[in-house]
């Protein structure tokens, strides 16, 4: 029964959204195309990070996934890229079609700028430290470019609604990496990365996570606007 763990986090972690995309005051369900056309775009990317951090000292406890893989990764991690951006991308697509989240131009630039000068100081700063210099180093890059070149202005709300979804990421990350576990699914070489956790979250994980949620929402509002103008 171990082995089915990773497959029913990622079961448990969209199953609830899923259902709810058919809602008729929400239907989500409509703007399936634009969400895994992105998903998979913005995952290839992430599974190949993946896979080279495979090689580097990230490694995956055999007892508590099927033993498929792709890459060397586990069809679970695979399947991680669509559950976890699924969950995501619908919270905010319901919240916003509902609330007004949407922050004032000048909060917005001003938390964008100090977030980036941030990430990229700790990148710099944690230079020897794969994990830590790759994850902050893309992440601050990733914002200026979605910020100032395609013109997001949706970055601060996407923040908050990524807040509001920490429980849920703590749960989830929890898990894989060993909370409530007798050994983490999803271990690091502790060269890799500063060593500062949340429980037994490393830092990086949750800047990991942001930057792939951007994208993923960047590229599923615009392939929703494309599908709405054919």
């Amino acid at each position: 029964m171990l082995q089915y763990t990773y497959l029913l986090i990622n079961f448990f972690t969209v199953i609830i959204c899923f259902v709810f995309s058919f809602h008729p005051k929400i239907q989500f369900n409509r703007h399936f195309r634009a969400f895994f056309l992105a998903a998979f775009l913005v995952g290839s990317i992430f599974v190949l990070w993946d896979a080279w951090f495979t090689g580097m000292g990230v490694w995956f406890n055999e007892k508590y996934v099927l033993g498929v893989k792709i890459l060397e990764l586990p069809i679970e991690e695979i399947m991680f890229f669509v559950c976890i951006p699924f969950a995501c991308v619908f919270t905010y697509y319901g919240l916003d079609k509902f609330f007004r989240l949407d922050w004032k131009p000048f909060p917005e630039k001003i938390f964008v700028v100090l977030s980036i000068i941030l990430a990229l100081c700790i990148a710099m700063y944690n230079e020897d430290k794969i994990y830590t210099f790759i994850t902050f180093l893309t992440t601050g890059l990733s914002m200026f470019v979605l910020y100032f070149i395609l013109k997001a202005r949706w970055i601060g709300k996407a923040s908050f609604i990524y807040l509001i979804l920490m429980p849920g990421f703590i749960g989830v990350n929890g898990i894989l990496t060993g909370t409530g576990l007798e050994s983490p699914i999803v271990n690091y070489n502790p060269k890799d990365f500063m060593g500062i956790r949340f429980l037994t979250i490393p830092l990086e994980d949750t800047v990991y996570g942001y930057e792939m949620i951007l994208w993923n929402l960047y590229l599923f509002q615009k392939f929703k606007k494309d599908e709405q103008q054919d």
